[in-house]
């Protein structure tokens, strides 16, 4: 399987932040849409304007589109009854990844997931990002959130598109084959492997048909899945870093950096790169919210401005180097600087060498910064209290014992 499309100058790529943008471009692409729809969400919400994307969904695939919806079965789990029977009824083809059994979580194998955020209209447009499909202002365990979460996708065209839909497709067909082979139904399991073969031929000339044509922005497709492509996303960051001259942003919900990464970063401030981290400020998860301040020490005494984001929760998966030098780089994408992105998950980003899209990003992470985020003071790092430095230790400490488990080394 193809996983990274190299740079290509055919792309025509916008930034969107938040459900607010993403929605209704997403919708107006799926409404227009000829052929076919490919979907992958970590979580699809049908509460507020979650809906509305599924109602999109269903209006396709009552219209004749072949309509492909693949969920994790950890971040979505099982489909609402009454939406998966809507969902059947207009013809959507729906699909769980990787659903729990009767022991949940506690193998690791169920660890690995789906997390990638991906949908392809026509084999022409893709939409790629942090976003779930789930409302701004609505969060499952916490409910109504008073600011909207902040996160980003792009909307891109070009030759990327192409690569995605050849990933989803095998991703799709291999599904279709373990559901068959765990049902006993082996003809099903044999005609999916079939498919899975001639995935990428179809794929192929797809991309000959529906190339865009001209030169727009320099761009690329990042995926890792737990194969042959395991460190992708996590080795264009390095590169990116190590190459930096003037200014790093990054925004990461999800902050706990392996020993390499930290040392680019590091390594980066200490050349007088400018670096600044826009990062969970809220408490949502115990494992992450705490595994990650551990790593602040270092950073913080190479010169790293460490910000938190306190208004609502941070979803973002996005960085910006050099948006005002020579070579601007820019990646917006699912995959969180944590084990368990960089490790464990299907992730996917973008990557776009543009200055007025680095440009873009920059303004509003820039804005983020000045209007909600709160710097973290070294000194207050330092002193911080007794039973915040345990809770942060036992969490680090579960979460080494946990890659451990998996055999990862991190």
């Amino acid at each position: 399987m193809a996983q990274a499309s190299g740079f290509a100058a055919d792309h025509r790529v916008r930034l969107l932040q938040g459900t607010g943008e993403l929605f209704p471009a997403l919708i107006e692409a799926m409404d227009a849409a000829l052929s076919d729809i490919q979907f992958e969400t970590y979580i699809f919400d049908f509460t507020d304007s979650g809906a509305s994307v599924a109602q999109a969904l269903m209006r396709a695939a009552a219209r004749g589109v072949r309509t492909r919806l693949v969920v994790d079965g950890v971040g979505t789990g099982p489909l609402p009854r009454v939406w998966a029977e809507r969902l059947h009824a207009a013809g959507v083809q729906c699909c769980v990844y990787s659903p729990l059994g009767p022991l949940g979580l506690l193998l690791p194998r169920c660890w690995r997931r789906l997390h990638r955020k991906l949908c392809v209209v026509d084999g022409r447009l893709l939409f790629c990002g942090g976003i779930n499909v789930l409302d701004d202002f609505h969060d499952p365990k916490h409910g109504r959130l008073e600011a909207p979460r902040l996160d980003f996708a792009v909307r891109a065209s070009g030759s990327l598109v192409a690569l995605a839909s050849d990933a989803m497709e095998q991703l799709w067909w291999r599904l279709q084959a373990v559901r068959g082979a765990r049902q006993r139904r082996l003809p099903e399991a044999l005609q999916a492997l079939q498919a899975l073969r001639t995935a990428s031929v179809t794929s192929a000339a797809r991309r000959a048909a529906h190339g865009d044509a001209g030169q727009f922005m320099r761009a690329a497709l990042v995926l890792r899945d737990n194969l042959r492509h395991r460190s992708q996303i996590e080795r264009a960051y390095r590169r990116a870093i190590g190459a930096a001259r003037r200014e790093i942003i990054i925004a990461n919900a999800y902050f706990m950096p392996g020993g390499k990464l930290r040392r680019a970063l590091v390594l980066a401030a200490l050349r007088g790169v400018r670096v600044r981290l826009l990062l969970q400020g809220r408490y949502e998860h115990f494992m992450q919210y705490h595994a990650a301040r551990p790593v602040y020490g270092a950073l913080l005494a190479a010169g790293v401005e460490i910000y938190e984001y306190a208004p609502s929760f941070l979803h973002a998966k996005v960085a910006v180097i050099d948006a005002q030098g020579r070579r601007p780089w820019a990646t917006v994408g699912s995959s969180n600087l944590d084990p368990l992105s960089l490790l464990l998950a299907r992730e996917a980003n973008v990557v776009v060498q543009d200055a007025a899209f680095a440009c873009d990003l920059r303004q509003r992470l820039l804005r983020a910064i000045q209007q909600a985020g709160r710097r973290m003071d070294p000194a207050r790092y330092a002193g911080r209290p007794l039973r915040q430095r345990l809770l942060e230790r036992i969490a680090y400490a579960l979460m080494r014992l946990a890659l451990w488990v998996t055999g990862q080394r991190y």
